[in-house]
């Protein structure tokens, strides 16, 4: 599959815990599952797009090359869920804190590039500007998070956790994280909500109706 995990400056474990939420909370099937790569956030800096694409490159090739056989993929580059999966160079990102500053501009070049870019989620990349010819999605821990984000870019559609969470609370449990589904764009910093843009959810059920609609559970 082409979910490209990158996360932010924290432990791993933090992730394992994401994704196991994402599986405890996923309704689409009972054995419908998402296959993933984690960009090896302990080893390279999150926020640099450079390492981050010279990660993607190793791993499939650049946009418009065969990649290499999965057999001779570097361990010590990228861990992944499933290397044999990864050969459709039509990707998500799913990214968190210091890891949406180098997931974007990665983003951005690997479409330049000749890639395809299905969709970008930022999950609290507060202060970090979005901008793409793909959908955009924003994650927040409290609505001041969200509201300020605003005029950074407008989204496809947002979360922004309610009652608030810690930074970190919201990468390791969304199955636990409720808030607000935010329909349509925003670029105001003064966005109007009422009953017919927003939906009171988890972010777990957010995020994997997001993988849901982009093609990212399989069965």
């Amino acid at each position: 599959m082409s979910l490209i995990i990158c996360p932010g400056i924290h432990s791993p474990g933090l992730t394992e815990r994401l994704l196991a939420d994402l599986d405890v909370a996923n309704q689409t099937s009972s054995t419908a599952r998402i296959q993933y790569s984690v960009f090896p956030s302990d080893r390279y800096p999150p926020y640099s797009a450079f390492h981050i694409l010279e990660t993607l490159h190793e791993w499939l090739g650049k946009p418009g090359q065969s990649p290499e056989p999965p057999g001779q993929l570097s361990s010590a580059s990228v861990s992944t869920s499933s290397r044999s999966g990864l050969s459709n160079l039509s990707l998500v990102f799913l990214s968190f804190s210091a890891g949406v500053v180098g997931a974007i501009g990665a983003a951005r070049t690997w479409q330049r590039s000749g890639g395809e870019v299905k969709a970008f989620i930022a999950v609290d990349g507060w202060g970090v500007p979005l901008r793409g010819d793909f959908p955009l999605y924003r994650l927040s821990h409290d609505f001041f998070t969200h509201w300020s984000s605003a005029p950074l870019g407008a989204t496809t559609a947002s979360f922004y956790a309610d009652p608030p969470v810690p930074h970190l609370e919201l990468w390791r449990s969304p199955h636990t994280t409720y808030g607000y589904w935010i329909a349509g764009g925003e670029r105001s910093p003064f966005p109007v909500l009422d009953n017919a843009t927003q939906q009171r959810t988890t972010a777990a059920t957010f995020l994997n109706n997001l993988l849901a609609d982009h093609g990212e559970f399989i069965t």
